[in-house]
């Protein structure tokens, strides 16, 4: 799970400018898909954007009415909710990611027509979009910065409580909200995106605990680069025992296969799966006593080893029974292959013998060379 969510919030670090440079570690291509995903849940469905909307109020519009109208004053007109929004994403070739949100904003505020006060609402879609790139990356972190930040209005309608609106009030209130709305909106989507910048990188830049044996820490290698069809990002994985020493791995490049209808491809190198593997997989030597009560063919191997005894070697020969230790040898290795992973792992096994008085005497020493675990 803890995994999963990595890769899941890493998609908004790919808004970078382009880099082919390659770090060990994970490597993965994101489809403007998984990215869209990813923001709109981060944006819209958390309800972040609707909570600094919320606060928004525009300013005083006021009209003198001209020869044949009343003065026209609305006051307190205040956003009451963002209805029906939708966040996409297109991905920009060598900049970064274009955002656009659409939504219908209600507004409401007191109008004065004349001697007259009513209540007046109103709705309009509007459409902003954005480009977003991250720039000063520096130790894994990045900044975020908006470029060209265009908002749009769409429909907009207006009702007083009266029913009764004149071509002037309309006519004021429509282009006060083409002057006003723009200059309030785009800050808000600033903010909203720096945010989730800082709950992404915050999680990005992550270490997860393997057990007890270690750690493993991830964070930003490079600035991404940026293409029509996905972007790609590098993490570098640093795997730490216990006590902070580093097992190391190499720094080779990965091709990563093509992402074709999928939303993610992801790409672990065959160094770094190594060096986490040596840290999951740490047994404690075993010893067990060679007895048909700790397993079942202990009388056959007694008998083999018997036959294997010099015939002159008297202290081989006595009542203690026989004695079997395993122990790891070296690192564990995964080899890669298509469609398939093999785990090898090299065993040390030890079968010896222990007097009352104490003395170890070692009867075989083996060593397995290959013990796989074959997964496809």
């Amino acid at each position: 799970m803890t995994m999963l969510k990595l890769f899941g919030i890493i998609f908004f670090c790919s808004l970078l400018s382009p880099s082919q440079e390659v770090l060990s570690g994970l490597s993965c291509a994101v489809s403007p898909g998984a990215m869209q995903n990813v923001l709109s849940d981060a944006i819209i469905q958390n309800g972040l954007l609707q909570q600094h909307l919320q606060g928004l109020v525009l300013p005083n519009i006021v009209g003198d009415g001209g020869l044949l109208n009343s003065p026209t004053s609305i006051t307190g007109l205040h956003l009451v909710k963002s209805q029906l929004p939708k966040l996409s994403v297109v991905l920009l070739p060598g900049i970064g990611v274009q955002l656009t949100i659409a939504a219908k904003l209600e507004l409401s505020g007191n109008c004065l027509v004349g001697l007259l006060s009513d209540l007046i609402d109103i709705l309009v879609d509007v459409n902003i979009t954005a480009n977003v790139k991250c720039t000063n990356f520096e130790s894994g972190t990045v900044q975020v910065v908006i470029e060209d930040c265009l908002c749009i209005l769409g429909a907009i309608k207006i009702k007083i409580l009266s029913g009764l609106l004149s071509l002037s009030v309309n006519e004021i209130v429509l282009n006060q909200l083409r002057a006003t709305l723009p200059g309030l909106l785009c800050p808000v989507v600033d903010i909203v995106i720096n945010l989730v910048n800082i709950q992404l990188m915050g999680t990005l830049n992550a270490v997860i605990p393997v057990g007890t044996a270690g750690t493993i820490h991830y964070q930003l290698a490079s600035l991404p680069f940026t293409s029509g069809l996905f972007l790609g990002l590098d993490l570098d994985g640093a795997v730490k025992q216990v006590g902070g020493s580093i097992i190391p791995h190499d720094s080779s490049a990965s091709a990563l296969p093509p992402l074709l209808d999928k939303l993610l491809v992801l790409g672990l190198r065959q160094s770094f799966l190594n060096a986490v593997l040596s840290l999951l997989i740490q047994i404690p030597p075993q010893t067990f006593t060679c007895t048909p009560e700790v397993f079942s063919g202990a009388s056959r191997l007694q008998e083999a080893i018997a036959t294997l005894v010099p015939a002159g070697c008297s202290a081989c020969r006595g009542t203690s029974p026989l004695s079997v230790k395993l122990t790891l040898s070296g690192n564990p290795l995964i080899l890669l292959e298509e469609n398939k992973a093999t785990v090898e792992l090299s065993v040390m096994i030890q079968v010896f013998v222990q007097h009352l008085d104490g003395p170890i005497l070692n009867l075989l020493l083996l060593k397995a060379v290959s013990v796989d675990v074959k997964t496809s």
